[in-house]
C-alpha cells in the first residue's frame, strides 16, 4: 500500500505556505521548530518533491510547492467535513460552510436568505466571506472556501455551476437629471460624453454593466469610477452622471431617501446569479440543495 501524508503534515505545510517562515509556522502550529521542520522534511521525501526552497533567513515556497499547498487545504477541508458530518448525524448541510460572497450582491440576498437558512437548517454554521469575483475564486481553489456565490457571466476554470436566477439591470439616474432628457425613452446614441458612472475596475458588475447594457461608445464612460454601489448612488444622486443598477439594488434599502429613479431596459440585459464549486467536489449534491433552497427563498416560495 501507497504511504500518504499525514493530515499533520498537511497542516505543517498550510502553515508553512501561510507564515513563509519555519519559526512562525512552528509556532502557530504548537510544535517545536525541529519537530517542525522534520515534519516538513518527511513531507518532501514521501511525496519524492523539493516544496521549500531554504536560505538562512528566507523561505520560499517552489511553484509544485503552491500547488501541493492548495490540494493540501482542499483535503483538510473535505475531511473536516467529512467529520463534522459524522459527528451531527446523516443529513444535508450540516457543520462548518465556508461561503465567499461578492459586494454586490451579499447585502442585498444575505437578508432574504440568512434567517430561512438558519431555520430550515439548524446543524449548519455558515461562514461568509465578502470579496471580488477573483478572490473569491482563488481563495475556492485553494481550499479556503468550500462555495462562492457570484454573478455570470465570468470566465472561471476547473468549477461546476448552478445558475439560480436572472438578475435584470435598470437605467439608474436622478429623477431631474441634466444628462437624457427623457429617461422613459432614451436611446444609448443619444448619452452625452462620460455621463455613465460606473464601479471601479475588479468589481464584476462593471463589466456585466457594459456588456449587457450594451455600452460600446467608451466616450459616454465617466473617468470618476465608484468603489462601492453606495458611492456610486452618492454620484449618482448628486446627478454627477447616471448608472445601471440590477434589480436586486433597486428592491432593496439603497435608493431609500434619494431622488433616484429607476428605469426598465431591453429584457437582455440581465446578468445571472449563481453558486460555483470545485470540479469533482463530493460536496455538489448539498451545494445544489442549497441553490434550490435559495431559489425558493428568492422567489417567495418559502
Amino acid at each position: 500500500m501507497q504511504n500518504l501524508p499525514t493530515v499533520k503534515q498537511l497542516r505543517y505545510f498550510i502553515a508553512l505556505e501561510k507564515y513563509q517562515h519555519f519559526g512562525k509556522a512552528a509556532e502557530a502550529s504548537f510544535v517545536s521548530q525541529s519537530a517542525f521542520s522534520t515534519a516538513i522534511k518527511e513531507l518532501e521525501k514521501l511525496l519524492d518533491t523539493q516544496l521549500v526552497d531554504r536560505t538562512n533567513k528566507t523561505v520560499t515556497i517552489t511553484r509544485t510547492g503552491k500547488k501541493i499547498a492548495s490540494q493540501a487545504r482542499y483535503c483538510i477541508r473535505n475531511i473536516e467535513l467529512l467529520t463534522e458530518s459524522a459527528a451531527l448525524g446523516q443529513g444535508m448541510l450540516v457543520g462548518r460552510l465556508n461561503l465567499g460572497i461578492i459586494p454586490t450582491i451579499a447585502p442585498f440576498i444575505l437578508p432574504k436568505i440568512m434567517p430561512a437558512l438558519r431555520k430550515h437548517y439548524t446543524k449548519l454554521r455558515l461562514y461568509l466571506r465578502e470579496d471580488t469575483t477573483l478572490n473569491s475564486y482563488a481563495q475556492l481553489m485553494s481550499g479556503e472556501l468550500d462555495l462562492i456565490l457570484i454573478a455570470f457571466p465570468y470566465k472561471l476554470s476547473n468549477i461546476e455551476t448552478m445558475l439560480l436566477f436572472k438578475d435584470h439591470f435598470r437605467l439608474a439616474c436622478h429623477e431631474k437629471t441634466q444628462w437624457i432628457d427623457d429617461p422613459k425613452h432614451y436611446s444609448f446614441s443619444q448619452l452625452k460624453p462620460e455621463s455613465i458612472l460606473l464601479l471601479e475596475d475588479g468589481h464584476c458588475l462593471r463589466d456585466h454593466a457594459l456588456s449587457a447594457c450594451k455600452i460600446r461608445n467608451q466616450d459616454t464612460v465617466s473617468r470618476f469610477n465608484a468603489s462601492s454601489l453606495l458611492t456610486l448612488v452618492e454620484m449618482v444622486n448628486s446627478d454627477i452622471g447616471i448608472t445601471y443598477l440590477t434589480e436586486m439594488a433597486e428592491e432593496s434599502l439603497l435608493l431609500q431617501n434619494t431622488n433616484i429613479k429607476t428605469y426598465p431596459l431591453d429584457k437582455s440585459s440581465y446578468r445571472e446569479i449563481g453558486l460555483a464549486w470545485r470540479k469533482g467536489s463530493a460536496h455538489e449534491s448539498e451545494f445544489r440543495e442549497l441553490g434550490e433552497f435559495i431559489i425558493k427563498i428568492c422567489n417567495h416560495e418559502e
